[in-house]
């Protein structure tokens, strides 16, 4: 069974910081890139960040770069997103996934664990 399980929310407040860990399990996942989502209420879900197989490749969005950091442990069947300089509007349930196809679509991911809820307090 595939699992991909999603750690590390809360609730912290602007300015601060967290890390959401990512853990796949159930099956082999060399050469996934792997990538990470948010869907606030009422809003579609967003890409935020992914990594390429090796880690040598990674992508942001616009809103979180220079913020957070994508990064894996394959060894772990780890990711990570490290939350920097946080603010109220990144709330919402981080998804993590992983794909084989361009990292950066939604539509293009296989696999999604359930979502961890991050609120930001202003």
């Amino acid at each position: 069974q595939v699992q991909v399980v999603e750690s590390g929310g809360g609730l912290v407040q602007a300015g601060g910081s967290l890390r959401l860990s990512c853990a796949t399990s159930g099956r082999t996942f060399i050469g996934y890139a792997m990538g990470w989502f948010r869907q606030a209420p009422g809003k579609e879900r967003m890409f935020v960040a992914a990594i390429s197989w090796s880690g040598g490749t990674t992508y942001y969005a616009d809103s979180v770069k220079g913020r957070f950091t994508i990064s894996r442990d394959n060894a772990k069947n780890t990711v990570y997103l490290q939350m920097n300089s946080l603010k109220p509007e990144d709330t919402a349930v981080y998804y993590c996934a992983a794909t084989k196809g361009a990292p950066i679509r939604v539509g293009n991911y296989d696999y999604w664990g359930q979502g961890t809820q991050v609120t930001v307090s202003s």
